[in-house]
């Protein structure tokens, strides 16, 4: 990031993940399961949540949740640390791709300084509604 002078930093998912659903089912898939866990584990601290919604919309919010603890990772990477403690101007945004229509929600999930990380991402999750497609 320092030698690229990097300003925005994007993690986009998508709905509909195939890896979402999958997690969702909980069954045993081998390798994959190194993959997927994460995505399990936000299914165990979100469930209260997550069990109020249909099917189709868990999966949805499921995939919002996913893009948004992304977020918090990319905060934490060591560069990314740096950069903010060096004063460098970067920021990391979680932005969700509807597949239907073509369009990108952004989840307000946009971290800029490395003391908001998790007041702003628990805000993010927070934010009714979760999981519904129109802003």
């Amino acid at each position: 990031m320092e030698w690229l002078r990097v300003r925005h930093i994007i993690v986009c998912g998508h709905y509909g993940c195939g890896g979402v659903k999958t997690a969702l089912k909980q069954n045993e898939l081998g390798l994959l399961n190194n993959w997927l866990f994460a995505v399990g584990e936000l299914t165990r601290r979100h469930g209260a949540q997550l069990d109020a919604l249909d099917r189709k919309d868990r999966i949805d919010a499921l995939c919002e949740l996913n893009v948004i603890e992304q977020v918090r990772n990319v905060c934490r990477s060591p560069i990314l640390l740096q950069a903010w403690r060096r004063g460098q101007d970067v920021s990391v945004h979680g932005w969700i791709y509807d597949l239907t229509n073509g369009l990108l929600k952004d989840l307000k999930a946009t971290v800029d300084a490395e003391p908001t990380v998790e007041s702003t991402l628990d805000a993010a999750i927070a934010r009714p509604p979760l999981s519904s497609r129109a802003d």
